[in-house]
């Protein structure tokens, strides 16, 4: 399994806000989805960092996403050793196949492919 990046997600109903304040640090919006925005490095695309009003479908806003080469095969690999799955595996309309896990520490973490 290969990870493709690793992006914080911050929990907020200042979306506008933080566009502004991350643009400032080089970042643009890459993608907005109402309630998920994303903010991408204009030198460095795959240095990102998501803004989130909640989760449109998850139980809770993930503390971290992960995206994988295969999810199906980190969903296996977290079932199998007994990690406890917050939200079961399932695409998503946006373009998306995840689920979610907590790490030992309590933190969700969002475990994703994009769909192609």
């Amino acid at each position: 399994m290969t990870v493709r990046r690793v992006v914080p997600n911050v929990r907020s109903e200042a979306m506008r806000e933080n566009r502004e304040f991350y643009g400032l640090l080089g970042f643009e919006e890459v993608m907005n989805q109402g309630w998920i925005m994303t903010l991408a490095s204009t030198t460095n695309p795959t240095a990102q960092i998501s803004v989130l009003t909640h989760d449109e479908t998850g139980p809770v806003v993930p503390d971290v996403s992960v995206e994988v080469d295969d999810v199906d095969a980190a969903y296996a690999v977290m079932c199998d050793s007994g990690a406890e799955i917050v939200h079961s595996l399932r695409d998503e309309e946006w373009g998306v196949r995840r689920f979610f896990v907590r790490d030992p520490n309590g933190r969700v973490i969002n475990v994703l492919s994009h769909r192609r």
